[in-house]
């Protein structure tokens, strides 16, 4: 009896796919923000060059 309920428990499941939901907007984020960080310091690299 006890193995069948364990079967039917999808607690487990339900994190997994929180889990997995939540990594996917972090990789998400981290891409975002390396092509930000890109521009931004070609932008700070123009304007230094400027002041010169």
């Amino acid at each position: 009896m006890n193995i069948l309920k364990m079967l039917r428990n999808e607690d487990g499941a339900t994190a997994i796919e929180y889990g997995l939901v939540a990594a996917l907007i972090a990789v998400a984020a981290v891409g975002a923000i390396s092509g930000l960080g890109t521009k931004l310091n070609t932008t700070f690299n123009n304007v230094s060059n400027k002041l010169r």
